[in-house]
């Protein structure tokens, strides 16, 4: 298969991100991947200089949407051949902490940024967005914002609308549910979670970082039709394709 692709990513940094980033260097499709990110990441060079693929590193100091639609904008207007957009952005375990305008700036404003970007450099057709399980833009603005919480699942799902809007023809949603190999993952639920997947529904089971990852990239070097959620099964079912 040709390197004959490129890839933008958002949220490189992150747990996901990383393993998104190996998976995307070792698909033969993918020539050029770039990044957007607050600072520079020194932990790909060794990867992407073994590998072949070009990687550029598109510094956006003031991480806001203005900024970072641009920037965006201004990284895939530069790249030659087909493009597809990836992000794994979110705010990770101190969701509870904030409040639910605080984690909104993040989750639905910058992933609504960059789709915008994305789809206004006019070369981009599909974004992969990774969301969580019993996202729901329905669902409490009150109470708890902890992963898995209503208002948590609130923002998730008003994310999900934000980029489903932004123009991009096709968006494919991923909705992991427990994350193993996140750095926001305590080690005891990674070790436990397993041993009771027979007692789990389907879509609610846990999944690695870089099962995620692999998912992801399958969407994005052989673009579906039509826009979709992909639970745990999906997911699973693209790493067997």
């Amino acid at each position: 298969m040709a390197r004959d692709r490129s890839a933008v990513v958002l949220g490189a940094s992150g747990s996901v991100g990383e393993a998104l980033i190996e998976a995307l260097v070792r698909h033969e499709a993918i020539a050029t991947i770039v990044t957007l990110v607050r600072r520079p990441q020194p932990a790909y060079a060794a990867l992407v200089a073994e590998r072949g693929v070009a990687l550029r590193e598109v510094i956006v100091q003031t991480m806001e949407p203005t900024a970072l639609e641009s920037a965006t904008r201004d990284a895939v207007m530069a790249l030659d051949g087909a493009v597809v957009g990836l992000s794994v952005l979110g705010v990770g375990a101190s969701t509870a902490s904030l409040t639910i305008d605080q984690h909104r700036a993040v989750d639905v404003a910058l992933n609504e940024a960059f789709a915008k970007g994305l789809a206004r450099s006019g070369r981009v057709g599909h974004l992969a967005l990774m969301s969580a399980s019993g996202a729901d833009a329905t669902a409490s603005t009150t109470g708890s914002g902890a992963a898995g919480m209503a208002r948590y699942n609130r923002v998730k799902g008003e994310a999900e609308e934000a980029v489903k809007a932004s123009g991009i023809a096709v968006v494919s949603i991923v909705r992991p549910a427990m994350i193993i190999g996140s750095k926001h993952t305590p080690r005891w639920l990674e070790k436990t979670l397993p041993v009771f997947s027979f007692l789990t529904p389907a879509k609610y089971r846990s999944i690695t970082a870089q099962q995620i990852a692999n998912a992801m990239v399958a969407l994005s070097v052989a673009p579906p039709a039509a826009s979709s959620v992909l639970h745990y099964p999906e997911m699973m079912a693209l790493q067997r394709a």
